[in-house]
């Protein structure tokens, strides 16, 4: 080889993404569930192997709902004088629905924050004890004061910010236009009623009134941050400025300015947000993806563009909650056509599969983009078809961001009766198993382009018979009750929804919320170069996967938290032989060694 050869290659392999240079990590992959005992457990890998060196893993409890940790209850759901809510039965209310659950270091003691997916919501605020092997456990907790706020609705997934704060959600807020239309209960979804206890009321005997009175929508469905300070004290910041949707989670890029948000539903929107300031998310402006599809294929294919839906800050917005404002300040409305067009002065909008027409009031521009967000963009041209849009995560080793859409249906598929009043800009084939999707950023974290990533494989009829026919090899995964218990091929993903990506290793992680597509809902480790995938949690019945997130390095050990929401709570519910296995599991898989730059240099 030449000088001038060897000098090209040399600069040809500096300049590699680190994507190339990546480590080495491989899980013990964990069987599918297939006797009663293994559905009924969580199981995780035995041993990773990070760099060519074995470590020992597991997953293992930090606290289970009902735990009695310190001086409080861990998910009792309280009123905002601090009382415990009582369940129909006269029973204190135990959230089974752990969510998001955060790591995150105050000085030199570590908290975590656990979100309960409820109604009321709540979070606990939870000191964690780490010991010389890298086991966490927590040794108090006690619940986050939303009193201001006139409490939590929905919190589900999150993030933590670069700055180390809990950012949490609030999802599937009310139809606020049809609360305020509504001349009895009967014309309201029950689904918001419990949330009226938290005000002390009964929803069992309220009156209209009472409940408007109780419960205001507009005063839900925003991602709320909570900061630790150096007492252990927690404070509660609800980011009205970012905009009121079914928030799945919000996810704050390296910049510490630019915030993506996920919208869980059906037609829905994608988000993002552009602070003001660094490390502040209280004033910013916010925008809607416009969906310009390139491909239907594996997932479909689109360029972006971002629609501007304008300036706000929380203070203005709160104020103009607090002040009572209503859907018909807003907006004046007019029938739609059955064509799906509206009078002269009128937009079209289908946000949530809603067809109407509606036209902004002077003056109330800023407001209708905050507190009716996904109606506001969708008339402004943004793309509000997505379905069950969840989890979001960075890859810095390839500068994109993963967004997992758990089901690929109604309004994504083309000509679906969703697109009425609306572009039909998504013309997908369905995929009721989801796809996780990458997206191209450009140097300011702008996304420019979104692409199918990986999907879920809907069994065919064809495999399913095959797999129930009476010769089927039994020690074969798809065998026997495999097929007529899982519409999706057990050996791929199914409904993906929280995400987290391991950097410096090609390895993005994917949990599961599904019901018909996997009977045991599982965790995954996929290589993000080879996509091979790695089953390396599998849960209990009616078990959803929530809060998985990565830690690379607390205090010198890795984490991967994993928590497990409502076993037997979503299918599967008459496999529960004792109240006690319906607790949900708050805990992780690991302890890792560390792996952040910084370890690996030493």
């Amino acid at each position: 080889m030449s000088l001038r050869s060897a000098l090209l290659q040399a600069t040809a392999i500096a300049l590699l993404p680190l994507a190339a240079q990546a480590g080495d990590l491989s899980f013990a992959p964990v069987p599918f569930a297939k006797d009663d005992a293994a559905k009924r457990a969580a199981i995780a890998s035995e041993k990773v192997t990070v760099d060519g060196k074995d470590y020992a893993i597991g997953y293992h409890v930090m606290a289970r709902s009902g735990d009695k940790i310190g001086d409080h209850t861990f998910a009792l759901l309280t009123d905002k004088d601090g009382n415990p809510i009582k369940s129909a039965d006269g029973s204190e209310h135990i959230s089974e629905d752990a969510d998001f659950t955060s790591l995150l270091r105050q000085g030199d003691k570590l908290y975590s924050v656990t979100n309960f997916e409820s109604r009321p919501g709540a979070m606990y605020l939870s000191e964690v004890e780490q010991d010389g092997e890298g086991n966490l456990k927590l040794i108090s907790t006690k619940p986050i004061n939303f009193a201001e706020f006139h409490g939590l609705w929905v919190p589900c997934a999150g993030s933590v910010t670069p700055w180390e704060t809990h950012l949490g959600s609030e999802e599937y807020p009310a139809d606020a236009r049809v609360i305020e239309a509504a001349t009895s209960l009967d014309e309201i979804d029950d689904y918001d009623f419990p949330m009226v206890r938290y005000a002390g009321l009964n929803p069992e005997d309220m009156t209209l009134d009472q409940f408007r009175d109780a419960y205001k929508p507009y005063r839900y469905g925003f991602p709320t941050e909570i900061a630790i300070s150096d007492d252990g004290e927690g404070t509660a910041h609800k980011h009205f400025s970012m905009g009121r949707v079914a928030v799945e989670l919000a996810y704050v890029m390296p910049d510490r300015k630019t915030a993506y948000i996920s919208d869980d539903g059906t037609n829905v929107g994608l988000f993002r947000f552009e602070a003001d300031k660094e490390g502040d998310l209280s004033a910013g402006t916010l925008y809607a993806a416009k969906w310009n599809q390139t491909s239907d294929q594996d997932g479909g294919a689109a360029d972006l563009e971002w629609v501007d839906l304008g300036h706000a800050d929380d203070a203005s917005v709160q104020k103009a909650i607090e002040s009572g404002i209503q859907f018909s300040d807003l907006f004046e409305t007019a029938e739609i056509g059955d064509d799906g067009t509206c009078p002269e002065g009128f937009s079209a909008t289908n946000a949530e599969g809603n067809a109407e027409c509606l036209r902004v009031k002077d003056g109330m521009d800023m407001l209708a983009s905050r507190l009716e967000t996904r109606r506001y963009a969708s008339m402004k041209g943004a793309t509000t078809e997505f379905r069950k849009m969840e989890g979001i995560t960075y890859d810095p080793d390839k500068h994109q961001m993963y967004l997992s859409m758990s089901a690929v249906e109604k309004g994504m598929e083309d000509g679906a009766k969703q697109d009425k009043g609306g572009m039909n800009a998504i013309r997908l084939p369905k995929n009721k198993c989801g796809t996780v999707y990458s997206l191209s950023l450009d140097d300011k974290y702008d996304a420019t382009k979104i692409m199918g990533f990986i999907s879920g494989k809907p069994l065919t009829e064809e495999r399913k018979a095959s797999a129930m026919d009476a010769n089927c090899d039994p020690t074969h995964d798809m065998c026997g009750d495999t097929a007529e218990l899982n519409s999706c091929d057990i050996n791929g993903i199914a409904n993906p929804d929280n995400i987290t990506y391991i950097p410096g290793y090609n390895t993005l992680i994917i949990g599961e919320d599904t019901g018909s597509g996997h009977q045991n809902d599982a965790i995954w480790a996929m290589n993000t170069d080879t996509k091979e995938l790695t089953r390396i949690l599998s849960t209990p019945y009616g078990s959803e996967t929530t809060s998985t997130y990565w830690y690379p390095n607390i205090k010198g050990h890795g984490y991967l938290m994993a928590v497990i929401q409502h076993p037997y709570g979503e299918s599967d519910e008459d496999k529960l032989t004792d109240p006690a296995q319906a607790r949900a599991y708050v805990g992780y898989v690991g302890p890792f060694p560390p792996m952040d730059e910084a370890a690996k240099t030493h």
